[in-house]
């Protein structure tokens, strides 16, 4: 069973890049026409491109490591907490702080602090503290549970980063790049792919389209857990997307429907007989 439709990708706006005034020529490759004064990234390609991140998400996760989920941008905080979180992964959706990869050791001493901040009685009536000092206190917890909150249980850098939107996250990327950190990520038409080792064509301004991606890479990290218990294979994971599953209110432009038609064609075509 394929991770995800092209129907699922052209209903939640994943074809969408930038206009065609704000591109990085070397995404190129990934774009299969303009219209409107908007590039229109080939789906076929990142159909492809997600079943090679599926794998080595899956992959990765099944031999011991963690992926660490990173999207600060309003239309992506809610969907990075929201699959880290079901798949028990650490994450970052707020502010990125300088270090937080190549400097672990320093966010790790500030992590034990903001636990030990949450095993005090903060409510008021806490032995030994002023008003004023309970005060100071409770505001330190809430900055480090804001900024630090996704990171509680990382005990050592991940074996991967997910990525929304790499400009914005440049600094993650550069970190993760330091340390030789696979990244996995959304590429949008303005970003640059060779910043990226998994790279996925397509939207990382839309909501929907960061939700569709992010989920699919939290499901690879479930099968992944799952085989890693040694309970199932990728065939037998329950948590994929289901296929063609569109609201029957929403339907597609016609542009949009012959790009899937096209699509759904030339897959049903048959493989040409072999020579005699």
């Amino acid at each position: 069973m394929a991770v995800v439709t092209m129907r699922q990708l052209l209903e939640s706006g994943v074809h969408f890049g930038h206009q065609t005034r704000r591109w990085n020529p070397k995404m190129k490759r990934f774009i299969f026409t303009e219209r409107n004064g908007i590039y229109i990234i080939d789906l076929r390609q990142t159909l492809d491109y997600i079943e090679k991140a599926y794998d080595f998400v899956r992959g990765t996760v099944a031999e011991g490591g963690s992926i660490l989920f990173v999207g600060t941008k309003k239309q992506a905080q809610e969907a990075i907490a929201e699959q880290a979180t079901r798949v028990g992964q650490p994450y970052v959706n707020h502010r990125w702080l300088g270090g937080m990869l190549t400097n672990f050791q320093t966010v790790y001493k500030r992590l034990q602090r903001m636990k030990e901040l949450e095993s005090l009685d903060l409510t008021g009536t806490a032995a030994g503290y002023t008003k004023k000092e309970t005060l100071q206190l409770s505001r330190e917890k809430d900055k480090l549970s804001r900024t630090l909150g996704g990171l509680r249980d990382m005990q050592k850098v991940p074996a991967a980063i997910w990525v929304v939107d790499t400009k914005k996250e440049h600094i993650a990327v550069d970190e993760a790049r330091k340390l030789g950190i696979p990244v996995i990520a959304v590429l949008d038409t303005n970003c640059d792919p060779d910043e990226v080792d998994f790279p996925i064509p397509g939207n990382d301004d839309a909501i929907r389209s960061a939700e569709l991606l992010t989920k699919v890479v939290a499901t690879a990290v479930a099968d992944g857990l799952i085989a890693r218990s040694g309970r199932a294979t990728r065939s037998g994971a329950e948590e994929k997307p289901e296929p063609g599953v569109v609201g029957a209110d929403e339907p597609l432009p016609e542009w949009e429907r012959e790009l899937l038609e096209d699509t759904e064609k030339k897959a049903d075509e048959p493989a040409p007989a072999a020579a005699e």
